[in-house]
């Protein structure tokens, strides 16, 4: 018997009121993804690229339509539940890397942990093995601003990781990255996919869309193309 789809969207719909007009910005969506899947959405500015990562990581809910999350009807939940949700099954990276400043690397990687049950020795133990994971734990004392942009985002990449996640969401993280960083970036989440991981990246970068075995392409909120790479 099949597994069912680690996510999957039914007709989902986001449309904001400006005005008089209304303004479909993802417009009757379906979409499934499998486990361990490794995923891009593209399209230009304005396509739905940011709104579908947002109720990807259910920091927006769709106006109809369903959001289905390891079988949970996500859309329609309330906010505490949605923030559950988000700290148990959802690692999210951002470009701007989103580091608290005044913290070591192991302290940001440290942060989710504290919404969840454990000693302070398990925390540091699980952080310390995701940052090694990533190949920073020689850097887990410095702060962000004794860290090149590289290793930031890797400590990003290990913040997501620390929660044990379903889904790995990645908006243009290579964004603020010099080419010869994003190759070594990309190459890292090349291997969170070949270890199992579940990732879904934005990008307007079809070279980085490339390298993912699936590419899905929005334009004015719904998808127009979904094509499959070999690995």
């Amino acid at each position: 018997m099949l597994a069912p789809p680690l996510l999957e969207l039914r007709e989902l719909t986001r449309r904001y009121t400006v005005g008089s007009e209304t303004i479909f910005a993802l417009n009757q969506v379906d979409l499934a993804v499998e486990a361990n899947d490794y995923m891009a959405i593209v399209g230009s500015s304005g396509s739905g690229k940011s709104t579908m990562m947002n109720i990807l990581g259910c920091l927006d809910q769709p106006t109809s339509g369903e959001y289905l999350l390891d079988s949970t009807l996500v859309s329609g939940l309330n906010e505490t539940q949605l923030s559950s949700i988000r700290n148990r099954k959802i690692g999210f990276i951002f470009q701007s890397f989103n580091l608290l400043p005044r913290a070591s690397a192991l302290r940001n990687v440290i942060q989710p942990l504290l919404y969840r049950p454990g000693s302070r020795a398990e925390r540091i133990d699980k952080a310390e093995r995701v940052l090694d994971r990533v190949g920073l734990l020689n850097r887990k004392n410095h702060l962000p601003n004794e860290l090149s942009g590289g290793q930031r985002q890797r400590v990003a990449i290990a913040r997501a990781l620390v929660t044990e996640p379903s889904l790995l969401l990645a908006d243009e993280p290579t964004g603020n990255l010099d080419s010869t960083t994003t190759a070594d970036i990309l190459r890292l989440f090349d291997t969170l996919h070949q270890d199992g991981q579940t990732v879904i990246l934005v990008t307007h970068d079809d070279k980085i869309a490339a390298r993912c075995r699936r590419k899905v392409t929005l334009q004015d909120g719904r998808i127009v193309q979904a094509e499959s790479h070999p690995n």
